[in-house]
């Protein structure tokens, strides 16, 4: 029987309301006639607090509020990958053909379209002992993805009964399983969002998430599931970078959450995403993909579900064994919307307004990140970056600080740079990770290079350059002895050959970790041979004028299957740097 209270006051998009029996904190709740999705989220007396994720604009006292009896859930199954979702696992799409470009209050769709056949091929035998986390089956969802079915955790008995292989759709019986009585298992479950899922063992993160980026894998590194900030004020780069995150890095699922972002951005994602190539398969990027839309003109309440949901479907590949990278962006959106629900309870503010529970929510969002060891027995991973706009482009504001406690790469966008037109406009001088230890392995066990030492080379040269600017500003280069203008030379070089990076470009968009490597040595090289040779006495500007100085800076130029190419530059520039000393 349906569980039913009233309304008694309406607060925007909080709804207090009285009288719903056996309400628990976390409940998923209908409000009005149109049945308005909400979740409570404060329980005091006969009084239940609704936070309600849709317009709440004509809510009155003396309306209903029906409880579920279950936590705010989406549904995991077969048909999430090239879905575009709202927060609350709405399908847009579907949404948009049935009810036009704009959701009207109280829509309804299912998640996973229930008509939809999927072949289904069993691989668990009947009679055996299972557990919430073991394959029944495989899917293939798409091309690039097999969907492994798994029991829900929290499941576990004998296996009594598998469906044959064949046609079956999302709602259909594939298994039963005797745990103190017959539980069906479908082609998919339900899951709280809000509830991390379970894993046998957390492992610590020793392999990079390679993005093709080389200001990111060369100086700050993040290892496949860690967490990764990437602050920035308006038109840094934010969006673009995380675009070319979603589509190079080497992670088999993405789970791309537009979090209160403006609607025409959101709509150009959408518009490029099923355009944009596979690197890896050639089709669409899509068939790796998962969207959740949550724009800047829908319900504020919302975005606060859609970092929840994002990261639910994503541990859900996850435990499937599959490495899952998540952008969000922005979390700033999720905590302005934080922070309007708790003006609206009334609760004593924190700095900027922000609500105390802040930090905590920050960090139970970053910490369900993480590569572990699955309940199935694979291993797999949560990478989680998350964009930050904070106001200005300060970065003393609470958000950005919260969230750096939490994340271990940190990836601080310069609106400067941005300026200049250098992107990815990354700032090297306040960036950092702590991955590098992590990831040093990786590198030396695949390449045999020092990267370490290598990434060190060009981090000391940006960093004496950065110390010289202040003279520099004082003086002018021209008063500096040559070794010093042999700094601002490399450094210079090191900005528009190495970390500068063009995202439209057919060849640059991506550099692989050799040709990352090889360009690092060879700037490096110049560099030490260059301070040899003016010990020599020969001049600065003649080094300057040199040849080499632009082939170093087309290195980047160069296609992937050419990069035997710079051994031979480095060669000719040590044969030719030891001829201009002998001089």
């Amino acid at each position: 029987m349906d569980r039913c209270g009233e309304v008694v006051r309406v607060s925007g998009p909080v709804v207090f309301a009285r009288g719903v029996p056996d309400v628990h904190m976390g409940d998923q709740v209908e409000v009005g006639p149109e049945g308005l999705i909400g979740e409570v989220i404060g329980i005091s007396g006969e009084v239940v607090t609704v936070q309600v994720y849709e317009e709440t604009t004509g809510l009155k006292p003396g309306m209903s509020v029906v409880s579920s009896g279950m936590p705010l859930s989406v549904e995991l199954g077969p048909g999430l990958i090239g879905s575009v979702y709202d927060g609350l696992q709405r399908p847009l799409e579907v949404i948009a053909e049935s009810a036009g470009a704009f959701i009207a209050r109280g829509v309804r769709a299912r998640p996973l379209d229930p008509e939809k056949v999927w072949h289904f091929s069993p691989s668990a035998e009947e009679g055996k002992e299972v557990s919430g986390g073991e394959v029944l089956g495989e899917v293939e969802e798409t091309e690039a993805i097999v969907h492994r079915v798994l029991v829900p955790p929290g499941v576990s008995g004998r296996l009594v009964w598998v469906a044959e292989e064949g046609e079956y759709r999302v709602d259909d019986v594939v298994a039963r399983v005797e745990a103190g009585g017959i539980v069906e298992l479908k082609l998919y479950h339900r899951w709280p969002v809000r509830r991390p899922r379970p894993v046998f063992k957390r492992l610590p993160p020793s392999q990079p998430l390679f993005t093709g980026q080389r200001v990111l894998d060369f100086l700050f590194p993040i290892a496949k599931g860690g967490t990764a900030a990437v602050p920035g004020g308006f038109g840094s780069g934010k969006t673009v970078l995380q675009h070319q995150l979603a589509k190079w890095s080497d992670a088999d699922v993405i789970v791309y959450i537009g979090c209160g972002e403006r609607g025409n951005e959101m709509a150009q994602v959408l518009k490029e995403f099923p355009e944009l190539k596979d690197p890896r398969t050639g089709r669409s990027l899509m068939e790796r993909t998962v969207f959740i839309a949550n724009t800047s003109n829908m319900p504020v309440t919302a975005r606060e579900a859609s970092i929840y949901t994002g990261i639910t479907i994503a541990e859900y590949y996850r435990d499937m064994g599959y490495d899952v990278a998540v952008m969000a962006d922005s979390t700033s959106r999720w905590a302005e919307a934080l922070r309007e629900i708790s003006g609206r309870l009334e609760e004593v503010p924190a700095e900027e307004g922000y609500p105390a529970y802040l930090p905590s929510r920050l960090a139970e969002f970053y910490e369900r990140a993480g590569r572990v060891e699955v309940l199935c027995g694979k291993e797999g991973s949560v990478s989680v970056i998350g964009a930050v706009s904070p106001p200005g482009g300060d970065f003393s504001e609470p958000v950005t600080q919260h969230t750096q406690r939490f994340v271990r790469a940190f990836w601080g966008l310069d609106k400067e740079l941005a300026s200049a037109r250098h992107f990815p406009s990354v700032n090297w001088d306040f960036s950092y990770s702590d991955y590098v230890e992590e990831v040093k392995g990786w590198w030396e066990e695949r390449y045999g290079a020092n990267w370490k030492e290598l990434r060190e080379g060009i981090l000391g040269v940006l960093k004496e350059e950065a110390s010289l600017q202040h003279i520099v500003q004082l003086v002018g280069p021209d008063a500096l002895p040559d070794r010093q203008r042999w700094y601002l030379e490399v450094a210079e070089l090191i900005k528009e050959a190495f970390l500068q990076q063009n995202a439209f470009d057919p060849v640059d968009s991506y550099c692989l970790p050799e040709k990352q490597l090889k360009m690092a040595e060879a700037i490096l090289l110049l560099f030490r041979k260059g301070l040899e040779i003016l010990e020599r006495g020969v001049p600065v500007l003649q080094l300057r004028e040199s040849p080499l100085m632009e082939e170093v800076a087309r290195m980047k130029e160069l296609p992937q299957d050419e990069i035997d190419r710079i051994d031979s530059l480095m060669r000719r520039m040590e044969e030719e740097l030891e001829e201009m000393g002998r001089r």
